[in-house]
């Protein structure tokens, strides 16, 4: 299984909180961010897109794709858990993009690969791609890659 915790792009100050939408420059990272994901997901048919239902990460999403879930479980206040239940991690098939908010994407990733310091905070736009492989009786969880729009 491969999971992408992708962080909404940048998003102009407002409230409600739910209703704030990407700046241009948060259109121009989604943009960027979703064109290389294009060029990397190994198997698109296999791919599950969760989305918070959060305005800015909608329009992150559907920079990638207009197919995708909204789920609030992985919305603002989400917990790690929800999260990772939502992901179905580590048994989903093929790759899941949950296109999510800060603090809880951080937490997320500070689980997965305890070598990452607390209180980490993903930047706007940015994608953190884990693997969960399972060989044998031994499985292991790597950080693939993290890519900020700014790099691309």
């Amino acid at each position: 299984m491969d999971l992408i915790l992708w962080r909404h792009a940048d998003a102009e100050e407002g409230f409600p909180d739910l209703a704030r939408q990407l700046t241009r420059k948060g259109h121009d990272q989604a943009a960027k961010m979703a064109g290389w994901l294009k060029t990397q997901i190994p198997d698109p048919s296999e791919l599950t897109l969760l989305v918070s239902p959060a305005t800015r990460a909608r329009q992150t999403a559907e920079a990638f794709s207009h197919e995708f879930e909204i789920v609030h479980e992985v919305g603002l206040g989400a917990s790690v858990n929800q999260i990772l239940v939502a992901a179905n991690w580590p048994y989903a098939k093929g790759t899941v993009i949950v296109v999510g908010h800060q603090p809880t994407l951080g937490e997320v990733a500070q689980i997965l690969q305890p070598d990452i310091p607390p209180g980490l905070s993903f930047r706007k736009g940015s994608v953190w791609w884990f693997q969960y492989r399972k060989k044998n009786a031994a499985a292991e969880t790597v950080l693939h890659t993290v890519k900020y729009p700014e790099s691309l």
